[in-house]
């Protein structure tokens, strides 16, 4: 198979998305497909080979560019595709409706993102209902117009069915590329700020409002008052790292909080590794692979009962789920830290969860359904008039 993704942004731009389609990507090219991404942005001498890039406004220093069309190339490259993979449902998506509908390539759409959360932290101007209110007006047509639509988790499900998606939804997680994290060597702990004694709970992400890490901070110094030894180390980078670090100070954590900044992706086993727990409060994640990632690892998790992490964390056997209270947060960092058998015994059930996750897994379910879309799908057969009027369209942009 021919197979296009779609994606809004790509790397060099750090982002589970990304990380997922570069994954799923190399997955399905040793299955014997080929995959070629469309994206907007400049292009890199690190590009991979089959990656589109088309001219796009950089937004500030986000890595993401805002574009409305593909360059000619990359959208007749696009429509050699024998099916599209959306994993953004506004430029992407409207370009693929726009650029395959005709044609009859198959589209597949995976929602991989609480927009409905992102539009609360990034647009507080913008009240609630009406960023609800177009989510509803916009994604449930926009579903309706593709051939398959993807939940990563039951959770996400239920999410897309409450904004009013009504037609099928397929859940297949996003996998993750689990040997690296299956027994790597750790990281030395001094260079965490670790000393020998120190129990260390690790978070791995970007440092943004959506992933909300201020209110991890804040139940930590609670963790800390019941539990000297503990220390948490953040290991990402973001926009939010310099209030983050201030915070950390207000809350006379200092000396108990490591900030890495961004680190290479190949570090990361390693520091999973040289920690004993991985905790995070983000309620935007859909199918957070930074979680499968430290389960792999072997790392029991904490975080907060919702979509996304309560679709993945099985609460009391490999990790903990706590509602959004920060008592109640605390208490369960703190039972975790404070008993070296529980975190042990749930560190082997997150190994073992972990496997579930598997990227070849996932890849070959993602693979099935593409399989069955080309069997049924059907190209539509346009009149002379509207054929003729595309031939021109397409000439004249």
């Amino acid at each position: 198979m021919r197979i296009g993704m779609m994606v809004d942004m790509y790397k060099p731009h750090i982002s589970g998305v990304t990380h997922y389609v570069s994954l799923n990507k190399r997955a399905l090219e040793a299955a014997g497909n080929e995959v070629e991404v469309f994206t907007f942005g400049e292009d890199s001498a690190d590009d991979e080979p089959g990656v589109h890039r088309s001219p796009g406004m950089p937004v500030a220093e986000s890595g993401f560019y805002l574009g409305f069309r593909y360059r000619r190339a990359a959208r007749l490259r696009l429509q050699q595709m024998d099916l599209v993979h959306v994993h953004h449902p506004f430029l992407s998506g409207g370009l693929a409706l726009r650029y395959c509908r005709h044609l009859g390539i198959p589209i597949v759409f995976t929602n991989h993102t609480r927009y409905d959360l992102y539009a609360q932290v990034y647009l507080p101007m913008i009240p609630d209902p009406l960023s609800r209110t177009f989510l509803q007006g916009y994604l449930p047509g926009f579903c309706r117009a593709v051939d398959l639509v993807i939940a990563p988790s039951e959770g996400l499900r239920g999410v897309l069915r409450d904004l009013g998606v009504e037609g099928p939804v397929e859940v297949v997680p996003n996998g993750v590329e689990l040997g690296p994290f299956q027994r790597p060597a750790p990281a030395r702990r001094d260079s965490l700020g670790l000393g020998a004694d120190d129990l260390a709970l690790i978070y791995v992400g970007r440092l943004g409002l959506e992933k909300n890490v201020a209110f991890l901070l804040r139940t930590f110094a609670g963790v800390r008052r019941a539990a000297p030894r503990a220390r948490l180390v953040l290991v990402g980078g973001g926009p939010e790292a310099e209030n983050l670090r201030g915070l950390a100070q207000d809350l006379g954590l200092a000396d108990s909080v490591h900030f890495t900044g961004a680190v290479p992706y190949q570090d990361v086993p390693g520091l999973l590794a040289a920690c004993d727990a991985f905790v995070t409060a983000s309620v935007s994640e859909v199918h957070p692979l930074s979680v499968i990632e430290a389960m792999a690892a072997g790392l029991p998790v904490v975080g907060i009962e919702g979509p996304g992490v309560g679709d993945t964390v099985n609460d009391g056997v490999d990790g903990f789920l706590s509602p959004y209270d920060a008592a109640a947060f605390s208490a369960q960092l703190t039972r975790l830290v404070l008993d070296d058998g529980l975190r042990q015994r749930m560190g082997r059930a997150a190994s073992e969860t972990a496997k579930e996750y598997d990227i070849g897994r996932t890849s070959a379910r993602v693979e099935e359904h593409y399989r069955e879309l080309l069997a049924t799908t059907r190209a539509p057969q346009p009149s002379r008039w509207e054929a003729t009027w595309r031939q021109i369209f397409d000439r004249l942009i």
